[in-house]
């Protein structure tokens, strides 16, 4: 990855000044968020790409410090094979700002994503969180995560950046920008959700009446719940206290799909839950 500093430089002619840009943490996350606020586009990674997560987690809680907004959520992705070796870690997180409640019968939010950045919608299971887990505790099983869950939603995260090769540049430029999220929307509730076998659901995502991908939340590491455990153990780590009411948005069941301003979004959750959503174009402030 070319740094900003290098790139600025190659575009000057040899006279002129060269204007060296910081690579602290908390400039880098300033870059992203005027892109954010200005809802425009960035062609590269803005700074040195950090080369561990520990790294990206540290420009992200500059990020959220200088965002200052209540946190409603967070979002768990996957890090596939061989990317996972390479980090030491199968999933990240990232926080959600926003949300909306979820269309059905023919309506659908409008969420708003950068046009000029990356753009997805991606079916998930969201998890309620029931209380904050205790303090002090840094690993979760199973059983315990679950315990602290009150309720799964179906939905839809709106997957969406202004750094439009994020997810090509990796897990470092995905965690540095809020994960990779613009929004949520919130689906029905799944009654007697221990029991209902939600996991080996199959779900299956649309864009503008056409699938685009199926899957299950089985096929994921220990599922949704093992979304959660992460998520967990995570901010045990960094310190950060989760709040009752807070969403987990699990992980892209049926796979990340790239999508535009102007299509509509559906996810479909076994034979009885679907839940859709239209994407128009983020304006500046």
């Amino acid at each position: 990855m070319t740094p900003v500093s290098n790139t600025l430089a190659q575009n000057r002619s040899e006279s002129e000044p060269v204007t060296l840009l910081s690579d602290a943490p908390a400039d880098i996350a300033g870059r992203f968020l005027a892109a954010r606020r200005a809802a425009s586009g960035l062609s590269d990674y803005p700074g040195m790409l950090p080369e561990t997560l520990d790294a990206a987690y540290r420009v992200q809680d500059e990020a959220i410090a200088a965002w200052n907004q209540p946190i409603i959520g967070w979002k768990v992705g996957r890090i596939n094979a061989p990317l996972d070796a390479r980090y030491g870690a199968d999933r990240l997180a990232g926080p959600i700002f926003a949300s909306a409640p979820g269309g059905t019968d023919g309506a659908a939010p409008a969420m708003p994503v950068f046009g000029a950045g990356f753009v997805a919608g991606e079916a998930e299971f969201l998890l309620r969180i029931a209380r904050t887990p205790p303090q002090g505790h840094s690993r979760f099983t199973l059983e315990e995560a679950a315990d602290l869950i009150e309720a799964v939603h179906v939905g839809i995260e709106i997957a969406s950046s202004p750094l439009e090769p994020i997810n090509r540049i990796g897990p470092p430029a995905v965690i540095s920008d809020f994960g990779n999220n613009n929004g949520l929307v919130i689906g029905a509730e799944i009654p007697d959700w221990r029991t209902s076998g939600f996991e080996g659901w199959e779900v299956e995502t649309f864009i503008d009446g056409i699938s685009v991908g199926t899957g299950k939340a089985a096929n994921f590491p220990n599922g949704a719940i093992g979304a959660a455990r992460f998520l967990f153990e995570l901010m045990a780590k960094r310190g950060i206290a989760l709040q009752p009411g807070q969403w987990i948005s699990s992980g892209a069941v049926s796979g990340v799909h790239d999508a535009r301003p102007g299509q509509r979004v559906e996810a479909r959750f076994g034979s009885h839950y679907r839940v859709e959503c239209s994407l128009t174009e983020m304006r500046g402030a």
